[in-house]
Formats: C-alpha cells, structure tokens, sequence
C-alpha cells in the first residue's frame, strides 16, 4: 500500500525519509540545550562566587582567621566562658571563650539569646578606636580550625563555643590593681590620671551613642604603662532614642543608678553614675557597701539616697566630681566631657592630702577601708 506524499499533504515513506539529516537536526537541537545549559551554570557559579566573595568581605570586618590563633592558659573565669592569654598572628590577645553549654544543656531560648548578645557585643566592639578602650581585633563561632593548646597538646573548638580577640593588657583588672594596694593606697597624681583615662573613654563612647551598662573597674584593664582601658562591651548598646526603651536592671551591684535599681528608664547617664562610684573606688582602693545585700543596697540607694562615704583627706575638688556624677537625678549629673573638664583642672602637684609623708600609717580616716 502506498503513503501519500509530501506535497499531498499526507504521509512520507518510511524509505523517503532522510535519517541523516534528522540526526543532524536533532544534534544541533542537543548543542543548542548543552549550551544554554552550561552557560546557565556558569552563570550560577559566577553568582555563587560572588556571593561567597561579598560574604567574605563582611566577615573581614570583624571575623578573624582561626588558622592563626592559638589559645593558651586561662587567665580569669566567668558565667559564660573563660578568658585567654592567646597569640593571634604574631601578637599577645586575650581571648573571651563564649561557651553555651553542651548541646540539650540550654534551651534554644538561652542560646538564641547569647548568640544575640555575642552579636551585639561585635557589632558594639569592633567599630571603636579610642586610646582608653581595649582595642577589638576579632571574632569567631566554633571552627574546627581553631585550636587550643593545652599541655596534652590541641583540641578543636567546638561549634557552640564563640569567641572574642583583642588586645592583651598585662596589668590586668584595674579592681586586682586597686586590692593590690588597698593597705598603701595610690598616689593622687596617679587616682588622678586613672578617672581622667576612665572618663576620656566613657566620653567617647558616649559620642558614639554607645551605652556601656556595666561600668566597674573589673571591666577596666591597665596595659603596660598603666594605661586604663574599658573592656567588655557584653551589654553595651546603641542608645535608644526614647529612654522607655531601655528599661531593666542591667549592670553590677553597687555601681548600678537608682533609676536601673528601680526598674525606671535610662540613658548614658547611668555611665556617669556607675563612673562616680569607680572614682570613690579608686581614690579608696575598697568596695562600695562590702556588707550589704542586693536587696539592701537596691532598697537604700533609692530610697535613702546611701552613696559611699567619701574620707575627710579627699581634696574637695574630687569630691565635687564624685557627688556630682551619682546624683539621685540623672538631669543633673554632668555630661563625661564636662568630667574629663573638671578633672583636668586638678592640680595634682601637691599631692591632694592622701597619704602624708610624715604619718606612717597613713592618713587616718582611711583606718575604716583597710581590710585585713
């Protein structure tokens, strides 16, 4: 039987077709595909080098390369983590190890929460250069790239412990500083110089918008030449321009405003407050209310106005700044650049009246902060 031709519209013979042209039809068709695909691919490669280029670039920010840091010895303890003595890239660090616990030992709640202040801590930290804040070279989650050297040799970190880099300051706390010479007490010239380096880097800060929280001389460090330097941005924030949205006790006992204390809103000024406290101290070399409980000194600071007692010998012109900066009212403490003014303007030459030459127990109304 035959097909109908081509021209009739009809059917072609199986023996007319031209198979070979067919196969060459079809191999363009699949070039044509293979090509559209591969440049599809290439162009998903491309945007995904990119990408990974772009999400380098922000991690060069803050992000630090753990290949080059080493962890060693534990030179202090806290809630959440140990710090460091560590080498990264050639220079002396101290390293805050972040650790959230095993996994199951946290709820996602408390982790999601400590990331969130990690982040917070970096993004507060990383961005200020200023003489008298510890300078902040980087930060890391958990890789297994980064080791630490103990005397069984290295571990690996792992992925639920972060951690902070930044410059080593071998004086150590100002608060181990100022117990060390609770009994000599400092030279005026040098309480001088350590509020003024204090309140230089709390006035920055503050033109920066930044709230530190937890000012305390546990959270000052001294490098080499005695230099302070405030450290641990843990609760530091952006402050808010509507004080209502900062709320919440935050801080450290005995350092912290009575509006904090109270549960009341906030603003830079409880910086101020907690400096007032850190000036007594170091004048001092004691605690605040070493023998009162939270609940005591919460009730006393705001509703008996309790501040510490400041000793006869201190020369008024420190006094003024102390009584000044932990005033009950926040509108009324001064501004920090106002206190690095009024601190600059101290004459210093003739010692202040703290520890007179010619008493060898020193000057006696310190005799009620000497501890044993």
């Amino acid at each position: 039987m035959k097909e109908k031709s081509e021209s009739g519209g009809g059917y072609v013979r199986a023996d007319q077709i031209d198979l070979k042209r067919l196969d060459e039809q079809l191999q363009r068709h699949l070039s044509r595909a293979w090509t559209m695909e591969k440049n599809k691919k290439r162009e998903e490669d491309q945007q995904e080098q990119e990408a990974a280029r772009s999400t380098v670039n922000r991690r060069q920010e803050w992000e630090i390369d753990p290949s080059k840091l080493i962890i060693k010895a534990v030179i202090a303890r806290g809630t959440f983590g140990t710090v460091h003595r560590g080498i990264y890239d050639g220079q002396d660090v101290a390293v805050k190890l972040l650790d959230w616990g095993e996994e199951g030992h946290r709820s996602d709640a408390e982790i999601a929460s400590l990331r969130a202040a990690f982040t917070q801590e970096v993004a507060v930290w990383h961005k200020l250069e200023h003489p008298n804040v510890t300078k902040f070279i980087g930060a890391t989650m958990g890789s297994s790239e980064l080791n630490i050297q103990t005397d069984n040799g290295h571990i690996g970190m792992p992925s639920n412990i972060c951690c902070v880099v930044v410059e080593y300051c071998p004086g150590g706390a100002l608060k181990s500083y100022l117990i060390k010479n609770r009994r000599r007490k400092l030279a005026f010239k040098v309480v001088v110089q350590l509020a003024l380096d204090l309140a230089r880097g709390l006035s920055y800060l503050h033109s920066q918008k930044i709230v530190h929280r937890d000012v305390k001389t546990e959270n000052m460090l001294l490098d080499k030449t005695r230099t302070l330097k405030i450290a641990d941005f843990g609760v530091a924030r952006i402050e808010a321009s509507n004080p209502n949205d900062m709320t919440g006790e935050t801080g450290t006992l005995g350092y912290m405003a009575p509006e904090v204390l109270n549960g009341n809103p906030y603003n830079r000024k409880c910086d101020v407050y907690s400096f007032g406290i850190c000036l007594w101290e170091i004048y001092c070399c004691d605690m605040p209310y070493p023998d009162l409980s939270f609940s005591e000194v919460t009730s006393a600071v705001v509703r008996q106005n309790l501040r510490p007692e400041i000793p006869r010998c201190c020369p008024s012109s420190l006094a003024n700044v102390m009584k000044r900066c932990w005033d009950a009212n926040p509108d009324k403490r001064p501004e920090m650049d106002e206190v690095v003014t009024m601190l600059e303007a101290i004459d210093t030459s003739k010692g202040g009246g703290m520890i007179p030459n010619d008493q060898a127990q020193g000057c006696l109304c310190f005799r009620r902060y000497r501890g044993p």
